[in-house]
């Protein structure tokens, strides 16, 4: 099932609410100017233990780039997840030609730290994706 029909929405909402019953996900969404959704944000297999780490996922709508939402947002996810939940570092991944997104978890700390090939199937093709992380200092 695909999530660009309004099933595969309910779908994938379903799924996240369940993940975050479990505490493995902390699932948000990214508001515009005007109070509507334009993006979502979410922490992502949350690991206990002595890992105490997570892995972060955010997208914005093509109309709300470029006007800091999603700089806002992941600075907002990173004080829910080192001081909320208690969290020492988060993972994230961005497609190699994705500067935008880069620039937007170097501006939170974000540092990086690899290159994964392959990493994820993305447009029915495995792409390599570079890697950051932030690790909670305090």
């Amino acid at each position: 099932m695909t999530t660009s029909t309004v099933e595969g929405q309910r779908a994938a909402i379903r799924s996240g609410l369940e993940r975050y019953e479990r505490g493995t996900t902390f699932p948000s969404v990214i508001l515009g100017d005007s109070g509507r959704i334009v993006g979502r944000i979410t922490l992502n297999d949350i690991v206990r233990g002595p890992f105490q780490s997570c892995h972060l996922g955010y997208g914005v709508s093509a109309a709300a780039n470029g006007r800091g939402l999603a700089t806002s947002a992941v600075r907002d996810i990173i004080r829910v997840a080192f001081e909320e939940l208690g969290l020492h570092r988060i993972q994230a991944g961005t497609l190699l030609h994705n500067v935008r997104s880069q620039r937007v978890l170097e501006r939170n700390g974000f540092v990086r730290f690899g290159v994964a090939p392959a990493y994820l199937c993305i447009a029915g093709r495995w792409q390599d994706h570079a890697l950051y992380q932030i690790v909670n200092d305090r």
